[in-house]
């Protein structure tokens, strides 16, 4: 159990189950269903459904898995957030100049790039 929530923790650089609960708040539910821990965050999320044993299994994991890295899903939050943001009110990447959203170019260019590209672009 504690191994497959490790395998989903490193794969989307989390460093809790609390922040993969609270990471689903950006992701559509077809996204999330790629693994049981995610697609679990993704139903407490969408639930409001705050658990408590969450905290617990996050320190009972913290005692086996210390990565010692920034949470990337907490480090770029903001900035998935901007773009969930801007695609709602019918932007793209095409038709929208990033200083009219107080962002410089590289930025804008980081933010629509696909997941992975980000993940390198951002060495935590």
């Amino acid at each position: 159990m504690l191994a497959g929530l490790k395998r989903t923790l490193d794969e989307w650089l989390c460093d809790s189950f609390a922040v993969r609960i609270k990471e689903m708040e950006l992701w559509k539910w077809d996204d999330a269903t790629g693994d049981f821990w995610s697609g679990l965050a993704k139903a407490l999320q969408q639930s409001n459904i705050s658990v408590t044993w969450a905290e617990k299994l996050d320190s009972r994991l913290a005692s086996v898995h210390t990565t010692g890295k920034l949470n990337w899903a907490a480090a770029t939050r903001s900035i998935r957030e901007c773009k969930i943001r801007i695609e709602r009110i019918g932007g793209s990447r095409l038709d929208t100049d990033p200083e009219v959203w107080g962002l410089d170019q590289t930025t804008w260019e980081l933010m629509w790039a696909e997941k992975q590209p980000c993940k390198r672009a951002f060495p935590l």
